[in-house]
């Protein structure tokens, strides 16, 4: 539900964008694209992130479209045409949003407590970083699309030479890390 309400505004925006730009310059709508979309289907993303593949499919065809429709980039494949403006999927972009506020809960940069959402892990293992998380067995279906849990596997997943020294780092050092094996879309 607020998957298609949050997309069809987003459509609304793209359609104003090639109505309203006389210059057909890709940089210029890409910048507008991401100036007036991109924030709408990011926004609060660690609250509401979908985790159905028909409402990932939903928030990723915005973006699809809106490529297609540049030009010079019609006939190439969205996977191309991402490539070519160095974009990543929205789903990639939610998992990174998510990982970057587990550390700002973690490292208690926010004031929300850590143990509200998450426990450390007891054993000490000889592989990954000093930082990982238990993963809490949820009781409830609705408990096991929340934050806290799905963020833990991805967290888990950094490797043990990770920079953790800032906030700047870790999300420099984000882009070094390959999560395709995690996307669902």
């Amino acid at each position: 539900m607020f998957c298609t309400f949050i997309t069809s505004k987003a459509f609304q925006r793209v359609n104003l964008i090639f109505r309203t730009f006389t210059s057909r310059d890709v940089s210029n709508l890409f910048r507008a694209y991401c100036t007036y979309v991109r924030p709408l289907l990011e926004y609060n993303s660690v609250i509401w992130s979908p985790l159905k593949m028909c409402d990932i499919r939903r928030v990723e065809s915005v973006q699809w479209k809106f490529t297609k429709r540049l030009p010079g980039y019609r006939d190439l494949s969205y996977a191309d045409r991402r490539k070519l403006l160095e974009l990543d999927t929205f789903e990639q972009r939610r998992l990174k949003f998510d990982l970057v506020m587990c550390y700002i809960i973690v490292f208690g940069l926010v004031k929300l407590g850590f143990s509200e959402f998450f426990v450390t892990a007891l054993v000490t293992i000889t592989r990954g970083h000093p930082y990982r998380l238990f993963i809490n067995f949820a009781r409830y279906g609705v408990r096991e699309d929340f934050f806290a849990k799905r963020v833990v596997i991805y967290w888990n997943y950094l490797p043990a030479d990770f920079n953790f020294s800032s906030v700047n780092c870790f999300k420099r050092n984000l882009n070094k890390i390959d999560f395709t094996d995690f996307l669902i879309g």
